[in-house]
């Protein structure tokens, strides 16, 4: 569920034309901006679902009681929100997707009005008031409010699974902070009718105001292009008519650019004689529509040249009369440089029409804002780099393909819990010597660098040992020996790297790893599988006749004692049966104080899955272990089946 309005660029639309025989499940409606409204509306959306659920449309095998419910009551607190703070004509839209989801838009002709929660209103006279966006936002998955020339738009996506779940205290209550700050970010992005008699009267009373409200708003985006629209709608059309951001790439940034026409550059840029792409027109905006791809065309011609020094401006910028017609023919442009670091990240260009020249009050405060976009900026690149790296090292630690063993059907789910690090989960299922398969499930004390350190040894010295013929026990017993040397001393200096040096008195830090591992051999009617489990979850095996038990014997994680001695499990896989391997994230996942595997629950959900294929069973556990909390999860999960053929 958001609870934090989103601003869309643009309006979803409701569906492209429907192909023949495709029919699109939507309705559309204009209201009088009056208190009938909201009943209107409820009968509409109700009886718009149940058309849909009798002509068999796309999605409406989804609609249910609950989303029908919801469907009315969200409709009805938008429209009633649209008359008692707008007052104008409303148009109400209802699309229904594939998947289920209805979303809802609800648009009014009055955008200078953010959308108000009703609990902070006078009531209303009718018994038509609604009970706020505090209803719509618990109900939604997610909502938002969207501006356009003359319009504004309210909109609400509803899952057709049911988002309210039980929620404690502390999670109530930063909902509602997060609820109320939504509505503050609506507020601040709702643009206000420019009156220049009231310029300064308003930079006087709410300039700190809008500053750390767009603080607040711009430090929450981890997308520079999202930085950029942000920009322009917290200034258009509040300090300008107009607004253009240029981002330029780092090579640029720090060694500059060659004017146009400088050399033989052919009106291209250069850096040191090397040919570059410039900087990147991201984003334009103006308080008329229509002039946007005009001003965009004129504005991508020239870019604004950067000064030699470090000034974040303000400088004049060339008015670009071409692009905005007769009534827009003259005015004043600044440009402002983004700089966060020392570093050029691209420029800020403002500019308003008939204006000799912008009040100080206005260059002011922009230029404060140019600041804080440039550091959201920064921000946002920094954690481009960290996620590209994370991504990259995440697939360094994981196996490019899984395996095919012949006579053995495989699936696997595989899903980190922080998307952005790597995970402490692992697996591998690949072929060694002599006719044998060997596969691996494991996982690594903690998240991020140093696990991916100790994964980034134990993968690869897993499949060295295997393919020189080592014993599953063997593989373990050396396995163990080596984290107890070389992974602790590696984990611990990445740390280091990370944190810095250790506090005095600390030592390094065992790295512990819980692992199943395995090796299959094919045979004429089956297949002979060995395996051991060092302080994992231990597997299970699903016979042909529905009967399932554990198929390995618990013992010590590897990484904590020196001298542990591991044994293996031998035993057969004939026709239909089926082997389970997890992680613990799918073992210990949790509901309240309960977890998934309380009184044998996996062995349970495994029974469930008799006469299903290899693929059916891990897709069906995946999907048990997800029902089973009402939050996502909070560990990484992995799952292994293998299945004899």
């Amino acid at each position: 569920m958001g609870a934090i309005p989103v601003q869309r660029e643009t309006i979803t639309r409701a569906c492209d034309a429907p192909a023949p025989g495709n029919e699109c499940a939507q309705a559309r409606t204009v209201l009088p901006g009056s208190p009938l409204s909201p009943g209107s509306a409820r009968t509409l959306v109700r009886a718009a679902l149940d058309d849909w659920a009798s002509s068999g449309l796309p999605g409406t095998e989804h609609i249910g009681e609950r989303l029908l419910d919801d469907a009315v009551v969200a409709v009805s607190e938008l429209v009633t929100n649209a008359v008692v703070h707008a007052g104008t004509e409303v148009e109400l839209s209802c699309r229904l997707e594939e998947d289920g989801a209805l979303l809802v838009e609800v648009l009014d002709h009055h955008p200078s009005r953010a959308p108000r929660d009703g609990e902070l209103e006078a009531p209303y006279e009718t018994p038509e008031y609604g009970r706020g966006l505090r209803l719509v936002a618990r109900l939604a998955e997610s909502w938002g409010v969207t501006y356009r020339t003359g319009a504004k738009t309210v909109w609400a996506r509803l899952p057709a699974e049911d988002p309210v779940a039980v929620k404690d205290d502390i999670e109530a209550y930063a909902e509602e902070r997060a609820l109320e700050r939504g509505l503050r970010v609506a507020e601040i992005l709702a643009p206000e009718p420019q009156r220049a008699e009231r310029d300064r009267d308003w930079l006087n009373r709410g300039a700190l105001s809008f500053l750390a409200e767009a603080s607040d708003l711009l430090a929450g985006q981890l997308d520079e292009n999202l930085v950029a629209a942000l920009a322009g709608q917290l200034i258009v059309p509040r300090l300008a008519d107009w607004c253009a951001v240029w981002l330029e790439d780092e090579v640029a940034g720090r060694w500059g650019y060659a004017r146009s026409g400088d050399g033989d550059s052919g009106g291209g840029w250069a850096v040191d004689g090397i040919a570059g792409t410039g900087p990147r027109l991201a984003r334009v905006w103006h308080g008329s529509e229509n002039l946007i791809e005009e001003l965009r065309r004129v504005l991508e011609k020239e870019p604004p040249l950067p000064p030699d020094n470090h000034r974040t401006g303000p400088v004049p910028y060339p008015w670009p009369g071409d692009a905005l017609g007769r009534r827009q023919e003259h005015g004043t442009a600044l440009a402002y440089r983004l700089i966060a670091g020392g570093h050029p990240l691209g420029t800020l260009v403002i500019g308003r029409a008939d204006l000799v020249r912008f009040p100080d009050e206005v260059t002011g405060l922009v230029e404060d804002l140019s600041r804080r976009v440039a550091l959201a900026i920064g921000a946002a690149r920094q954690y481009a780099r960290q996620a590209t790296i994370s991504r990259v090292l995440q697939r360094g630690l994981l196996p490019g393909a899984v395996a095919e063993i012949p006579g053995v059907a495989s699936a696997l789910v595989y899903e980190p819990c922080d998307k952005g690090g790597p995970s402490g989960d692992f697996y591998d299922l690949f072929p060694a010597r002599d006719g044998r398969w060997c596969f691996a499930i494991g996982d690594v004390q903690g998240k991020g660098p140093e696990a991916a350190v100790v994964i980034g040894i134990a993968r690869p010295w897993l499949r060295l040992l295997a393919r020189e013929g080592y014993r599953v026990s063997d593989v373990l017993d050396r396995l163990n020996q080596l984290l107890l040397d070389d992974a602790t001393e590696a984990a611990d200096a990445a740390a280091r790297a990370l944190v810095g040096p250790a506090a005095p008195g600390d030592g390094p830090q065992t790295r512990f790893l819980s692992l199943l591992y395995g090796e299959l051999t094919p045979f004429d009617g089956g297949i002979r599988c060995t395996l051991a489990s060092a302080g994992h979850p231990l597997p299970l095996l699903l016979g042909a006749d529905g009967e399932v038990h554990t198929a390995a014997q618990p013992q010590t994680l590897l990484g904590v004692v020196e001298d542990a001695t591991y044994t293996s499990e031998t035993f057969e896989l004939r026709s239909g049966d089926t082997l389970l391997c997890v992680t613990d994230g799918v073992t210990e996942r949790r509901s309240g104080s309960r977890q998934f595997d309380d009184g044998d629950g996996l062995a349970t959900a495994l029974a469930g899955c008799t006469g299903l294929n290899a693929q059916l069973i891990a897709e069906r556990i995946r999907r048990l272990v997800h029902e089973f909390g009402g939050r996502p999860p909070e560990d990484d999960l992995a799952l292994l089946v293998l299945q004899a053929e």
